[in-house]
């Protein structure tokens, strides 16, 4: 039997102008949706895990075709409950060269917002679960959904589930001393810390020395050390983070890094040209999730999560559409991009 897997969070309706347009320029929009968690979801349920993702939906059609979009992929929808206004919307313009992609968000009083703990069942929920993933997004939604995330949480380790967390900050849905505030609380739940360099300084105040992304600058001892103090605070199992080198927006370096309290490992570097990185992150919580349940080592568990991350660099939309063996493939060193016959 597959080993079952709960994600929770937002889904949105995602619209992007063609090609590389800017949204001046933009007669219409393509439509995709996703969610950090989601996107999760998604993933997971593509490398043959029994996935369910928890939210809250609007009855209309908007919120079906969100629904869908999930069901299509094969997560489990069992446990998303119905009812509010409105499906939260983001308009993503992709960038190109030296144009930065950008966001605007749509998502105020969205259904998962305005959300109750008591539209769920969380016993129900994480009966027979062994994972479950978060991400910092969902409680920066609202109040109502810091309530609801610390609900989750608290259930999940009632029924001693294995907690990850992607820190995710969005300085877009609230402020650095709430984030800190919050997410700082809601640590002594998880087992599982993934994150970036910006989110680990902005949420929970550790930064790594005299790393520059935006100058394709790393330090790596600077990470070393600050994987040592949020273990030590926090008493996580793992703490990992993506590195991102960028060198515009359409090339950047792309490894990350793990440490489990004993051993620091740092993958593979792979030299990306972008398609879409909407997603890359949730692509490489998702793998590393899966290395980890699969009962990967440390050390390959992190290359999975990274080579099906890359992958995910590639295609448009916020889903990873890509199986085991092609991520595998690629972990195993295969990066010629030849067709496959």
């Amino acid at each position: 039997m597959a080993k079952k897997v709960v994600t929770m969070g937002e889904i949105m309706m995602r619209l992007s102008p063609p090609d590389h347009l800017r949204f001046v320029q933009a007669d219409s929009f393509d439509v995709v949706y996703g969610g950090g968690e989601a996107n999760v979801a998604v993933s997971l349920a593509n490398y043959g895990l029994d996935v369910y993702y928890v939210t809250k939906l609007p009855k209309h059609q908007i919120g079906q075709a969100a629904l869908n979009s999930l069901r299509r992929y094969g997560v489990r929808t069992d446990f998303i409950a119905r009812g509010g206004d409105r499906l939260g919307i983001y308009f993503a313009e992709t960038g190109a060269s030296v144009r930065a992609s950008q966001v605007i968000y749509d998502r105020a009083n969205s259904a998962i917002a305005e959300a109750d703990v008591s539209d769920f069942d969380f016993d129900k929920i994480f009966s027979g679960a062994e994972w479950f993933h978060w991400t910092g997004i969902t409680p920066a939604l609202s109040d109502k959904a810091i309530e609801l995330t610390r609900a989750a949480l608290k259930a999940a380790k009632k029924h001693g589930v294995t907690v990850s967390v992607d820190l995710n900050y969005r300085k877009k849905l609230w402020s650095p001393e709430k984030a800190r505030r919050v997410m700082t609380e809601l640590m002594e739940y998880v087992d599982v810390c993934i994150g970036n360099e910006e989110d680990a300084e902005t949420t929970l105040g550790f930064k790594p020395g005299k790393s520059d992304v935006t100058k394709g600058e790393l330090d790596i001892e600077g990470y070393k050390e600050i994987f040592k103090q949020m273990k030590d605070k926090f008493g996580f199992k793992y703490v990992a983070s993506t590195l991102r080198e960028s060198y515009s927006a359409s090339d950047n370096g792309w490894s990350a890094l793990i440490y489990n309290g004993e051993e620091f490992y740092r993958s593979r570097i792979y030299k990306l040209h972008i398609v879409d990185r909407v997603g890359g992150g949730d692509s490489f919580s998702a793998g590393l999730i899966y290395g980890l349940i699969s009962g990967k080592s440390m050390a390959d568990a992190l290359e999975f999560a990274v080579a099906a991350s890359a992958l995910k660099h590639t295609i448009p939309g916020d889903f990873n559409h890509v199986s085991i063996g092609e991520v595998e493939t690629l972990a195993g060193g295969d990066a010629s991009g030849r067709v496959q016959r």
